[in-house]
């Protein structure tokens, strides 16, 4: 299975790259596009319509109502985004949840105001699924101007925020929005509330994360993403363990009522790609390679039935694919040259790496290190090659040139003399931690 994975993403990228123009295109103006999208299901249309009625002389059966029929809602637009992945598709379920958000009147109380919020939140979903991240954005910070939605739709927004400017590389503004949701639920919390507590323990989680990021491994006490921290530094017991409970926790909790209590790329499909992939480079950096190729391919089939087979996100698994061959091949006195190259170059395209240092910048901090990284993997490849070595060297330098991390340099990144050096790639941010 394995073999036929690395076959399908190691051979034909000019036919691959044409496709991935194609699907990672950004959606256009919605005003634009009504035409040209299928009207939703009768029965969406039938909630659509009654969705901010206010016939019920009861506010409490109205708001609970409003909530019902905004999951009914979201799971009907998730669904047809990610069956089709195409830019109609993921167009008409935003039309649809618009359409929610003017037909339900905001503001009226708490269950109104959350049924706003978890529309907000699918809407931000989608919108990270197509690359339009700014536009994600803005939907979770409309979710902190409604005046009564619940703490828990608060956090599922502070903390997808937090999520994306980490992928953007805005590591000061993950951080103050971090310490802003730690700050409003610590003068808040209720001791004896289990739900108060777990929100509390959720915004040290994230707050963890940007620690983690920004090479802070003393904060190791927060209740953070606990795998990660005991994989950097070293613990690779205790790792292996925290990675199997996020995986279960979240494939257990991936429902539609939780998911639309989580926000772009903090979603539980999201947690579990980042546990399998982590999981998978933890048994890489133990010398497992068998079991790291198994989770591995896992989480390359999983980002694709999520994503598509040419998004970013599948980059990303690819050059940890990439690293774990040219590992093995290392360890086993071997040769992958072809395997890794044609891996890191369709890493690359999949990406969307700038051609050239002038290129990159002028552009986005956004998969800055990922991309270094499979580039320093690819030059790797170059320079054991005599004919190609010049080629390589001229890329090595530019892999250096876009390294940021605070904790690793890039050749210790690629060499993995130990666990507690290696490179850990996070799925969710597309950083490395």
């Amino acid at each position: 299975m394995f073999r036929s994975a690395v076959r399908r993403v190691a051979t034909a990228a000019a036919a691959a790259a044409a496709a991935a123009g194609a699907l990672s295109s950004p959606l256009e103006s919605l005003s634009h596009r009504v035409s040209s999208v299928r009207p939703p299901a009768a029965a969406v249309i039938g909630a659509l319509r009654s969705f901010g009625g206010s016939g019920l002389d009861d506010s409490q059966r109205q708001q609970q109502k409003q909530r019902q029929t905004a999951q009914q809602m979201i799971q009907y637009t998730l669904g047809l985004a990610r069956s089709q992945k195409s830019a109609d598709s993921y167009a008409q379920a935003l039309l649809v949840l618009e359409q929610g958000l003017s037909n339900l009147h905001a503001g009226s109380g708490e269950g109104s105001d959350d049924a706003v919020g978890m529309l907000l939140i699918a809407m931000s979903t989608l919108l990270h699924e197509r690359g339009e991240i700014n536009d994600a954005m803005e939907k979770l910070q409309m979710i902190h101007q409604l005046e009564h939605c619940s703490p828990v739709t608060r956090v599922a927004a502070w903390e997808g925020l937090v999520g994306l400017n980490l992928e953007l590389g805005e590591d000061d503004s993950s951080s103050i929005l971090s310490d802003e949701c730690l700050e409003v639920l610590r003068n808040n919390r209720e001791e004896d509330a289990p739900m108060s507590n777990i929100l509390y323990l959720r915004a040290k989680a994230i707050r963890g994360l940007v620690d983690m990021v920004r090479g802070d491994l003393q904060s190791g006490n927060l209740a953070l993403s606990c795998g990660e921290f005991l994989h950097a530094t070293g613990n690779v017991s205790l790792a292996k363990d925290f990675y199997e409970r996020a995986l279960q926790i979240s494939e257990a909790n991936g429902g539609i009522e939780f998911s639309s209590l989580a926000a772009a790329n903090m979603v539980p499909n999201e947690v579990s790609l980042g546990a399998t992939c982590a999981l998978g480079q933890l048994l890489m950096h133990s010398r497992d390679f068998q079991g790291a190729e198994e989770l591995l391919t896992k989480a390359l089939n999983k980002a694709e039935d999520i994503f598509g087979s040419n998004h970013p996100k599948v980059g990303v698994v690819l050059t940890c694919i990439a690293m774990m061959f040219g590992q093995k091949a290392k360890m086993e006195r071997s040769s992958s040259l072809l395997i890794q190259e044609g891996l890191y170059r369709r890493a690359i395209d999949y990406l969307k790496a700038p051609a050239s240092i002038n290129e990159d910048s002028n552009g986005q901090d956004q998969r800055r290190d990922i991309i270094a990284l499979a580039r320093g993997g690819y030059a790797e490849i170059l320079c054991v090659q005599q004919s190609r070595k010049e080629e390589g060297e001229r890329l090595r330098r530019l892999a250096e040139s876009q390294w940021r991390n605070p904790r690793l340099s890039l050749g210790q990144a690629l060499e993995i003399s130990e666990p507690a050096k290696a490179a850990i790639v996070d799925t969710r941010i597309s950083r490395i931690l």
